[in-house]
């Protein structure tokens, strides 16, 4: 068992930090506060290849490992969540399922240009009344000679304006219930196809999170993902390496605050002292690191797995429940650290908290990823 990572690993992880640091951090308070999707920075990475990661060569991507995407996952997150989401769902729910399943032709068309961050995708599976509860999709594709009409809303899509190429699930057979869901490729700009309200959220504010309205749009029969009733199938797997996705997401949120929280820890004075040198503060900061580590440590399994073509379900489950609670615990404890500076934007703290509670409900609340673990643990 080896713990090092590779000269290609860290290489990515330089070139992420990097990035970070200089093209996410500046700015990054402005586009919280005014809701700004980072356009010209994720525009940027994917000129880097971070949209593609783990895309095949030949269809225009980078042919990294799942570990590879984790590390570059966790740098940009330290910085800007809302504009690694984006990274994560082209990478992780777009692109992968679009690879694995998809028909040569589709590939050519559209992964080519999703890989090299020439476009942006989105994956349309969540509705008003379809969160959790995935298999009570009200989006139905009626089959119209060469053609299936699309009709319905699908709520709290990731890219939702700024994509270009959707992934839409759909009941083609609505008494099959889940076993009737399909998944279709949906273009921006086609008839009947509307972009409806954007979300004012908590956190990831800068992410470009809408609904969407399907009325009577009309999709090539040859764009719909594998065969009738494969959508649910479909979701299902693509979700289970999207949770690598969102954990390296919360893993980066924690690692972000907990190095703010120890550098300020070092800078702040009480008493005569740094207040690193009182023990309160001392074990907070311990208690962070150690579940930081503990969360990547989880994270990189099951990304590990993913990349030796072994079950990643229950690990890729274990790695978002645990790393999105240590978002959720460090970032708060990082505002402690900072007492009132840590309730003010400038240090950067409580918007961190703020993204990283979304970690715990997004791609699978921290419930349903109880439901899968316990489901792998009993069986």
């Amino acid at each position: 068992m080896h713990f090092e990572l590779s000269e290609e690993q860290l290489a990515v992880q330089e070139a992420a930090r990097e990035f970070a640091q200089s093209e996410l951090l500046p700015g990054v308070i402005e586009r919280d506060s005014q809701a700004i999707f980072p356009r010209e920075q994720v525009k940027k990475m994917g000129e880097l290849g971070f949209l593609g990661m783990m895309v095949d060569p030949k269809y225009n991507g980078g042919g990294m490992d799942t570990v590879s995407y984790t590390i570059a996952m966790e740098e940009l997150s330290k910085v800007d969540a809302s504009a690694s989401v984006a990274m994560s769902v082209n990478n992780s729910l777009v692109c992968w399922g679009l690879e694995k399943y998809g028909t040569e032709e589709q590939k050519q068309k559209y992964l080519t240009r999703l890989a090299s961050g020439e476009v942006l995708g989105a994956f349309c599976l969540s509705e008003p009344e379809a969160g959790s509860d995935a298999t009570s999709q009200r989006t139905t594709a009626e089959k119209n000679g060469d053609h299936y009409l699309i009709n319905g809303v699908k709520n709290w899509i990731t890219n939702g304006s700024s994509a270009s190429i959707y992934l839409v699930f759909a009941q083609t057979d609505p008494e099959k219930a889940h076993k009737g869901i399909s998944v279709f490729l949906v273009e921006k700009g086609w008839k009947g196809f509307v972009v409806g309200k954007k979300e004012d959220k908590l956190g990831i504010r800068g992410s470009d999170t809408h609904s969407l309205i399907f009325t009577d749009v009309q999709v090539p029969a040859e764009n719909r993902i594998g065969e009738e009733g494969f959508g649910f199938t479909f979701a299902m797997e693509t979700l289970n390496g999207g949770r690598i996705g969102i954990a390296s997401q919360a893993l980066g949120i924690a690692a972000g605050a907990y190095e703010l929280a120890l550098a300020y820890s070092k800078e702040r004075k009480t008493f005569g002292k740094p207040i690193s040198q009182h023990q309160a503060i001392q074990f907070k900061l311990a208690d962070m690191a150690t579940q930081i580590e503990a969360a990547r440590l989880l994270v990189r399994k099951a990304a590990w797995l993913k990349d030796q073509g072994e079950d990643y379900t229950q690990a890729s489950a274990m790695a978002k429940v645990y790393a999105s609670e240590v978002a959720m615990n460090v970032t708060i404890e990082a505002v402690q650290i900072h007492g009132g500076y840590g309730y003010v934007k400038e240090y950067h703290v409580e918007r961190l908290m703020r993204d990283a509670k979304i970690t715990q409900i997004y791609e699978g609340t921290s419930e349903i990823q109880r439901i899968v673990i316990s489901r792998g643990i009993l069986r």
